[in-house]
Protein backbone atom coordinates (compact mmCIF):
# COMPACT_ATOMS: atom_id res chain seq x y z
CA UNK A 1 0.00 0.00 0.00
CA UNK A 2 0.96 3.50 -1.34
CA UNK A 3 0.12 6.18 0.87
CA UNK A 4 -0.12 9.51 -1.57
CA UNK A 5 -1.26 11.69 0.80
CA UNK A 6 -0.77 12.15 4.89
CA UNK A 7 -3.42 14.47 6.25
CA UNK A 8 -6.03 12.77 4.52
CA UNK A 9 -4.84 8.82 4.41
CA UNK A 10 -5.77 8.86 1.00
CA UNK A 11 -3.92 5.44 0.06
CA UNK A 12 -3.01 3.03 -3.11
CA UNK A 13 -3.60 -0.41 -3.14
CA UNK A 14 -3.27 -2.63 -6.44
CA UNK A 15 -6.47 -5.34 -5.59
CA UNK A 16 -5.83 -7.36 -8.84
CA UNK A 17 -3.34 -7.51 -12.47
CA UNK A 18 -3.55 -4.06 -13.32
CA UNK A 19 -6.11 -2.87 -11.09
CA UNK A 20 -5.96 -0.24 -8.15
CA UNK A 21 -7.78 1.10 -5.09
CA UNK A 22 -7.41 4.39 -4.30
CA UNK A 23 -9.20 4.75 -1.28
CA UNK A 24 -9.99 7.69 1.69
CA UNK A 25 -11.04 7.17 5.49
CA UNK A 26 -13.21 9.60 6.51
CA UNK A 27 -15.62 10.66 9.81
CA UNK A 28 -19.37 11.36 9.41
CA UNK A 29 -20.87 13.14 11.88
CA UNK A 30 -22.65 10.81 13.59
CA UNK A 31 -21.99 7.80 11.35
CA UNK A 32 -18.52 7.18 12.57
CA UNK A 33 -15.88 5.56 10.04
CA UNK A 34 -16.07 5.24 6.47
CA UNK A 35 -14.30 5.28 3.35
CA UNK A 36 -14.89 5.95 -0.31
CA UNK A 37 -13.39 4.29 -3.01
CA UNK A 38 -12.35 4.86 -6.65
CA UNK A 39 -10.31 2.25 -9.23
CA UNK A 40 -8.06 2.29 -12.09
CA UNK A 41 -7.68 -0.48 -14.80
CA UNK A 42 -4.16 0.44 -16.00
CA UNK A 43 -3.94 -0.44 -19.47
CA UNK A 44 -3.59 1.26 -22.95
CA UNK A 45 -7.16 2.98 -22.25
CA UNK A 46 -6.94 3.79 -18.79
CA UNK A 47 -9.94 3.49 -16.75
CA UNK A 48 -11.26 5.51 -14.03
CA UNK A 49 -14.52 3.69 -11.95
CA UNK A 50 -16.05 6.11 -9.37
CA UNK A 51 -15.13 10.05 -9.34
CA UNK A 52 -15.13 10.43 -6.02
CA UNK A 53 -16.93 13.60 -4.94
CA UNK A 54 -16.30 17.39 -6.13
CA UNK A 55 -14.55 18.24 -3.02
CA UNK A 56 -12.02 15.28 -3.21
CA UNK A 57 -10.96 15.38 -6.40
CA UNK A 58 -7.29 17.28 -5.59
CA UNK A 59 -7.01 14.00 -3.37
CA UNK A 60 -7.89 11.36 -5.90
CA UNK A 61 -6.26 13.33 -8.67
CA UNK A 62 -2.95 12.96 -6.91
CA UNK A 63 -3.42 9.11 -6.07
CA UNK A 64 -4.46 8.27 -9.72
CA UNK A 65 -0.95 10.44 -10.84
CA UNK A 66 0.69 8.20 -8.76
CA UNK A 67 -0.48 5.09 -10.95
CA UNK A 68 -0.33 7.05 -14.32
CA UNK A 69 -0.24 9.88 -16.04
CA UNK A 70 -3.90 11.79 -15.57
CA UNK A 71 -4.04 12.74 -18.69
CA UNK A 72 -3.53 9.41 -20.39
CA UNK A 73 -6.81 8.36 -18.99
CA UNK A 74 -9.55 7.29 -21.59
CA UNK A 75 -12.74 6.55 -19.63
CA UNK A 76 -14.40 7.85 -16.35
CA UNK A 77 -16.94 5.40 -15.66
CA UNK A 78 -19.40 4.78 -12.54
CA UNK A 79 -22.17 2.65 -11.38
CA UNK A 80 -24.99 5.67 -10.96
CA UNK A 81 -25.55 9.24 -10.83
CA UNK A 82 -24.54 10.54 -7.27
CA UNK A 83 -21.86 12.41 -5.62
CA UNK A 84 -19.37 10.20 -5.05
CA UNK A 85 -20.18 8.49 -7.99
CA UNK A 86 -19.83 11.38 -10.42
CA UNK A 87 -19.29 14.58 -8.56
CA UNK A 88 -16.17 15.64 -9.92
CA UNK A 89 -17.15 14.03 -13.27
CA UNK A 90 -16.40 17.89 -15.28
CA UNK A 91 -13.02 18.10 -13.36
CA UNK A 92 -11.83 14.90 -14.25
CA UNK A 93 -13.00 15.30 -17.59
CA UNK A 94 -10.80 18.48 -17.77
CA UNK A 95 -7.83 17.06 -16.54
CA UNK A 96 -8.14 14.00 -19.05
CA UNK A 97 -8.83 16.07 -22.26
CA UNK A 98 -8.68 12.23 -24.51
CA UNK A 99 -11.57 10.83 -21.58
CA UNK A 100 -14.98 10.22 -22.12
CA UNK A 101 -17.92 9.20 -19.38
CA UNK A 102 -18.33 6.01 -19.53
CA UNK A 103 -21.89 4.89 -18.17
CA UNK A 104 -25.30 3.06 -19.13
CA UNK A 105 -27.79 3.77 -21.91
CA UNK A 106 -30.07 5.26 -18.85
CA UNK A 107 -27.44 7.24 -17.27
CA UNK A 108 -26.69 9.01 -20.56
CA UNK A 109 -30.20 9.54 -21.62
CA UNK A 110 -31.41 11.16 -18.47
CA UNK A 111 -28.57 12.83 -16.96
CA UNK A 112 -24.90 12.50 -18.47
CA UNK A 113 -25.91 13.81 -22.00
CA UNK A 114 -26.62 17.15 -20.22
CA UNK A 115 -24.26 17.18 -16.87
CA UNK A 116 -21.06 16.28 -18.69
CA UNK A 117 -19.06 18.51 -20.42
CA UNK A 118 -18.22 15.97 -23.15
CA UNK A 119 -20.73 13.65 -24.55
CA UNK A 120 -20.54 10.21 -22.77
CA UNK A 121 -20.05 6.42 -24.26
CA UNK A 122 -22.81 4.80 -23.63
CA UNK A 123 -22.62 1.08 -22.59
CA UNK A 124 -25.89 -0.95 -23.83
CA UNK A 125 -26.40 -4.22 -21.28
CA UNK A 126 -23.90 -6.65 -21.76
CA UNK A 127 -21.74 -4.55 -23.56
CA UNK A 128 -18.14 -5.47 -23.83
CA UNK A 129 -15.14 -2.91 -24.14
CA UNK A 130 -11.86 -3.58 -24.94
CA UNK A 131 -9.42 -1.44 -22.89
CA UNK A 132 -6.41 -3.42 -24.10
CA UNK A 133 -5.18 -6.47 -22.18
CA UNK A 134 -8.36 -5.83 -20.27
CA UNK A 135 -11.71 -5.62 -21.23
CA UNK A 136 -15.02 -4.79 -19.15
CA UNK A 137 -18.51 -6.07 -19.37
CA UNK A 138 -21.62 -3.78 -18.30
CA UNK A 139 -24.84 -4.88 -16.90
CA UNK A 140 -27.58 -2.91 -16.21
CA UNK A 141 -29.21 -3.49 -12.59
CA UNK A 142 -31.87 -0.60 -12.75
CA UNK A 143 -33.06 0.09 -8.84
CA UNK A 144 -29.98 -2.20 -7.25
CA UNK A 145 -29.11 -1.10 -4.66
CA UNK A 146 -31.18 2.20 -5.92
CA UNK A 147 -31.02 4.42 -9.11
CA UNK A 148 -32.91 3.64 -12.29
CA UNK A 149 -29.72 4.27 -14.56
CA UNK A 150 -27.47 1.30 -12.44
CA UNK A 151 -25.10 -0.95 -13.76
CA UNK A 152 -22.50 -2.66 -12.55
CA UNK A 153 -18.96 -3.08 -14.66
CA UNK A 154 -16.79 -6.56 -14.79
CA UNK A 155 -13.50 -6.89 -15.73
CA UNK A 156 -12.95 -9.91 -17.95
CA UNK A 157 -9.67 -10.66 -17.51
CA UNK A 158 -9.46 -10.74 -13.35
CA UNK A 159 -13.04 -11.66 -13.10
CA UNK A 160 -13.39 -8.18 -11.01
CA UNK A 161 -16.61 -7.01 -10.36
CA UNK A 162 -16.80 -3.18 -9.63
CA UNK A 163 -20.06 -3.65 -7.64
CA UNK A 164 -20.60 0.10 -6.35
CA UNK A 165 -22.78 0.18 -3.50
CA UNK A 166 -23.34 -3.51 -2.91
CA UNK A 167 -21.59 -4.68 0.01
CA UNK A 168 -21.28 -1.47 1.65
CA UNK A 169 -19.01 -1.93 5.12
CA UNK A 170 -18.73 0.98 7.36
CA UNK A 171 -15.81 1.67 9.32
CA UNK A 172 -12.33 3.85 8.14
CA UNK A 173 -9.73 1.31 9.43
CA UNK A 174 -10.16 -2.22 6.99
CA UNK A 175 -7.47 -3.96 5.26
CA UNK A 176 -7.43 -3.16 1.68
CA UNK A 177 -8.76 -6.76 0.40
CA UNK A 178 -9.60 -9.19 3.30
CA UNK A 179 -11.37 -12.89 2.77
CA UNK A 180 -13.68 -12.43 5.90
CA UNK A 181 -17.13 -11.75 5.82
CA UNK A 182 -18.61 -8.63 4.03
CA UNK A 183 -21.96 -9.48 3.80
CA UNK A 184 -22.51 -9.46 7.40
CA UNK A 185 -21.20 -6.12 8.37
CA UNK A 186 -22.84 -4.76 5.14
CA UNK A 187 -25.90 -6.05 6.15
CA UNK A 188 -25.64 -4.35 9.11
CA UNK A 189 -25.00 -0.94 7.43
CA UNK A 190 -27.85 -1.48 5.30
CA UNK A 191 -30.22 -2.26 7.74
CA UNK A 192 -29.39 1.09 9.74
CA UNK A 193 -29.36 3.06 6.46
CA UNK A 194 -32.09 1.95 4.45
CA UNK A 195 -30.35 2.98 1.32
CA UNK A 196 -31.91 -0.03 -0.85
CA UNK A 197 -34.58 0.65 -2.93
CA UNK A 198 -36.26 -2.93 -2.20
CA UNK A 199 -37.02 -3.83 -5.89
CA UNK A 200 -38.76 -6.89 -6.94
CA UNK A 201 -35.86 -7.48 -9.52
CA UNK A 202 -33.48 -7.90 -7.24
CA UNK A 203 -32.88 -11.55 -6.97
CA UNK A 204 -32.91 -11.94 -10.70
CA UNK A 205 -30.65 -9.01 -11.29
CA UNK A 206 -27.95 -10.61 -8.42
CA UNK A 207 -28.12 -14.21 -9.91
CA UNK A 208 -27.19 -12.90 -13.49
CA UNK A 209 -24.17 -10.61 -11.43
CA UNK A 210 -23.77 -13.94 -9.85
CA UNK A 211 -23.49 -15.88 -13.30
CA UNK A 212 -20.44 -14.35 -13.76
CA UNK A 213 -18.20 -16.11 -11.06
CA UNK A 214 -16.44 -13.19 -9.75
CA UNK A 215 -13.45 -13.84 -7.63
CA UNK A 216 -12.82 -9.99 -6.60
CA UNK A 217 -15.52 -7.61 -5.61
CA UNK A 218 -14.37 -4.09 -5.99
CA UNK A 219 -16.74 -2.27 -3.55
CA UNK A 220 -16.84 1.33 -2.98
CA UNK A 221 -16.89 1.71 0.41
CA UNK A 222 -14.93 -0.66 2.89
CA UNK A 223 -12.47 -3.72 1.62
CA UNK A 224 -12.25 -5.62 -1.46
CA UNK A 225 -13.58 -8.97 -1.48
CA UNK A 226 -11.77 -11.90 -2.53
CA UNK A 227 -13.56 -15.17 -2.99
CA UNK A 228 -16.07 -17.19 -3.89
CA UNK A 229 -17.88 -14.21 -5.45
CA UNK A 230 -21.37 -16.01 -7.04
CA UNK A 231 -21.93 -17.50 -3.47
CA UNK A 232 -21.76 -13.90 -1.41
CA UNK A 233 -23.94 -12.33 -3.90
CA UNK A 234 -26.25 -15.12 -4.08
CA UNK A 235 -26.29 -15.00 -0.13
CA UNK A 236 -26.89 -10.90 -0.29
CA UNK A 237 -30.03 -11.64 -2.74
CA UNK A 238 -31.41 -13.89 0.09
CA UNK A 239 -31.18 -11.17 2.57
CA UNK A 240 -33.02 -8.97 0.66
CA UNK A 241 -35.89 -11.84 -0.23
CA UNK A 242 -36.01 -12.60 3.31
Amino acid sequence: MTVTNSQSGTNVHEVADGIYRINTPVTIKGAGGFSFNQYVIVDDEPLLFHTGLRKMFPLVREAVASILPVESLRHIAFSHVEADECGSLNEWLGAAPHAAPLCGSVAAMVSIGDLADRAPRALADGELLSLGAHSVRWFDAPHLPHAWECGFLREEQTSTLFCGDLFTQGGADLPAITEADILAPSEAFRHQMDYFSHTKNARAMIERLAATRPATLACMHGSVWRGDGAKLLRGLADALTA
